[in-house]
């Protein structure tokens, strides 16, 4: 039987993620931005809640770790940095590991940059990426801890994943994202029917994700700071593509 992934809206433009395993019943909240809609959504599903895989340290992606963890007693899965702050961690996990969600696995892999820790859980079965705030539709996180071309390498590696992986991101950010991947690449046939999709379904009150990974690397202009037009839109022809990326992010921190 096939994994079931929901999607539903945390804090303010936090999505959260549940994935369960009809098998075992056993039931993963990704990340817990907060207890209360995770709450919601296992109780609308009738899902009891197993286990947590936490992407990284930031507030906005634990805040709700300690009430889920009192309710549920569930088994907290996070990164092997033990400096970040995470609350009640059961186990550590690194590149290469696998992490079980009763018959489901997911893949471990290292994707700093937007934080030193922050890791992303691949479902090969289920053709599923949950990237948080690594790879967002259109987009890709802040650099706050590591550097640009450690979050280039970052990308690459879920660049490097099939075309029809489905993205789950961290974040509702996907019109943003679009309206800034025009200023650079305004000709992209791909970004622009993304950008019609997009406000098609902000318009319905509909989420954005999840998308594939194959339509990201047509349209996702820091999925493309290796193609020679890109860097030309930018004014580094010729330059590497981790500078032309770091280009890229400076400018949409700006924007």
């Amino acid at each position: 039987m096939a994994a079931e992934i929901r999607v539903f809206s945390c804090l303010s433009d936090n999505f959260g993620y549940l994935i369960h395993d009809p098998v075992s019943k056993a039931t993963a909240s990704i990340d817990a931005p907060e207890a209360g809609p995770i709450i919601k959504a296992l109780q609308r599903e009738g899902w009891q809640l197993t286990d947590i895989l936490v992407t990284h340290h930031h507030a906005d992606h634990v805040g709700g770790i300690a009430e889920l963890k009192t309710k549920y007693d569930c088994r907290v899965v996070a990164p092997h940095d033990k400096t970040a702050a995470i609350p009640q961690v059961d186990e550590r996990v690194k590149e290469g590991d696998t992490v079980m969600v009763g018959t489901l696995t997911a893949r471990v892999l290292e994707t700093p940059g937007h934080t030193l820790d922050h890791i992303s859980y691949v479902f090969d079965d289920a053709h599923a990426l949950f990237a948080a705030d690594t790879l967002f539709s259109i987009g890709c996180g802040r650099v706050f801890e590591g550097s640009y071309p450690m979050m280039w390498e970052s990308l690459l590696k879920l660049r490097a994943l099939p075309d029809d992986m489905r993205l789950y991101c961290g974040h509702e950010y996907t019109a943003s994202n679009v309206r800034f991947a025009l200023t650079v690449e305004p000709g992209n046939p791909d970004l622009k029917a993304r950008a019609a999709e997009v406000t098609r379904l902000r318009a319905e009150n509909k989420p954005t994700v999840p998308t594939l990974i194959g339509d990201e690397k047509k349209a996702n202009v820091f999925l493309r700071a290796d193609v020679p037009a890109v860097a030309a839109a930018v004014g580094l022809a010729g330059k590497s593509p981790a500078e032309v990326f770091g280009e890229l992010r400076e400018r949409k921190n700006n924007a």
